[in-house]
């Protein structure tokens, strides 16, 4: 017969599990937080709503629901990694959040694998959410749906670099502050709800360059025009993800 062995055997979990552990646990904290939901889901759906059956504007011809739907896809992935993540994160350095976690056997590359992580699983929520409520009002999507996953990820890498460059050098006030003003501003400057031809012809390129216009351009290109992968807009999210990224290896402060 043999004998049990109950000597403890302390030591970390594997690192994948550690880094899914608190993915989940972000994700938790993010559907909790009503503010939260209110800017990556409520109002995301709301505006598609309200633009769609209201002829509030001018779509230059078509079904509003064509046009509404990439550009709302859009604004959820900023809502998401730039300007909830930017919050979140700011404050969590403030309060020294990151700097526990960071002591823990999860390493800091892994946590923000896990923020990462997390924030591509809200995304794939939002986008359930924002393409059934399309559906249901009369969009008809024609693209392909890999090309359009393709934007989201290089608009994800793009915003979360920004979002992280902020959280990472500001005061936690200073980027509640500049996040939320930087949301309005890309809401109503980056092509979402209103068609950029709608701007200046000489402050187009301006903003045709900032990120969401690319993305929203992009996807509204493959999914209302059934165009192939606009690689205008592929280079501009490259471009800011790539310089974002690099800056925050560079500047992030963990306290």
């Amino acid at each position: 017969m043999t004998t049990l062995d109950l000597t403890p055997a302390p030591g970390a979990a594997p690192f994948g599990r550690m880094v899914l552990a608190q993915a989940g646990a972000e994700i938790r904290a993010m559907l909790r937080n009503g503010e939260q939901l209110l800017l990556t889901l409520v109002i995301p759906v709301l505006l598609l709503t309200g633009f769609s059956l209201a002829p509030l504007i001018d779509v230059g011809g078509g079904r509003r629901a064509d046009f509404l739907v990439p550009g709302v896809l859009a604004l959820a992935v900023m809502s998401t990694a730039f300007t909830g993540q930017a919050i979140a994160t700011g404050f969590e350095r403030r309060y020294g959040v990151l700097k526990r976690l960071g002591a823990t056997p999860l390493s800091r590359s892994g946590l923000m694998l896990a923020k990462t992580t997390a924030v591509v699983g809200v995304e794939v929520v939002q986008a359930v959410i924002i393409v059934a409520v399309g559906l249901a009002l009369g969009w008809r999507p024609q693209g392909s749906f890999l090309a359009a996953a393709l934007l989201i990820v290089l608009g994800t890498a793009a915003f979360s670099g920004l979002g992280l460059l902020m959280a990472g050098t500001l005061r936690a006030e200073a980027t509640l502050a500049g996040a939320n003003l930087v949301y309005l501003v890309l809401l109503g400057a980056g092509g979402v709800m209103f068609p950029l031809t709608k701007f200046p012809e000489g402050l187009r390129p301006v903003l045709e360059a900032l990120p969401i216009s690319a993305l929203t351009g992009g996807l509204r290109a493959v999914l209302s025009q059934g165009a192939a992968l606009p690689l205008a807009s592929v280079v501009v999210l490259v471009v800011w993800a790539a310089l974002s990224l690099a800056l925050v290896s560079r500047t992030f402060r963990w306290e």
